[in-house]
């Protein structure tokens, strides 16, 4: 894939974006031995990550968050990563979650080597998609997200349509429903500025 362009439509980016915190992060200078074990556990940048140093003020809620976030998304075998990828980014488009946007956009476009599906997505999420699967996986997130309550049988039978079989779906499911929750976090804690 050459180099990935620019994309800005409707709000949001593929470009990286700093997150600020509206509470104080922890300062790794005082942090304790957990906190700093957790943090190494969480992620490769979470020393140096303000959403990370934030959550880190309850060590345990975040070990339990990010073995269950790194589970969900990194896991080897049933759905392929860029898939996963591009139901959190839906997911995340859906709620306006701007900062999990981009870096969803990012990781989508480097795994499919490609980003023409990241523009459809920004564009319009109910019909983003380059291929029957790609459509049927971004109809699914934004019905997982728009209606939980209301998934069925017939929000299902297009993924199975598609070719995808049960441990694929529960991986769909896993990663649309855990983007309900990081968006969340995401807002409330926080707000996206530009990268500088």
């Amino acid at each position: 894939m050459s180099q990935t362009p620019v994309i800005r439509r409707n709000g949001f980016t593929n470009e990286n974006l700093q997150w600020i915190s509206w509470l104080t992060p922890v300062d790794l200078a005082q942090a304790g031995p957990l906190q700093l074990e957790v943090l190494e556990q969480s992620h490769a940048q979470a020393r140096t990550s303000p959403y990370y140093l934030t959550l880190v003020h309850e060590p345990l809620m975040l070990r339990h968050r990010s073995e269950a976030y790194n589970a969900i998304m990194y896991a080897p075998g049933g759905l392929p990563r860029a898939e996963r990828e591009l139901g959190a980014m839906v997911v995340s488009v859906t709620n306006g979650c701007v900062y999990c946007t981009s870096v969803h956009a990012q990781r989508f476009a480097q795994l499919a080597k490609r980003h023409d599906t990241v523009e459809q997505v920004f564009d319009d999420p109910a019909t983003a998609g380059t291929s029957e699967r790609e459509r049927a996986i971004a109809q699914f997130a934004r019905a997982v997200t728009l209606r939980p309550q209301q998934l069925g049988p017939n929000d299902i039978a297009p993924l199975r349509a598609v070719g995808m079989t049960d441990p694929e779906i529960i991986d769909l499911l896993h990663a649309t429903a855990i983007f309900g929750w990081a968006n969340r976090l995401m807002h409330n804690l926080g707000e996206p500025a530009a990268a500088g």
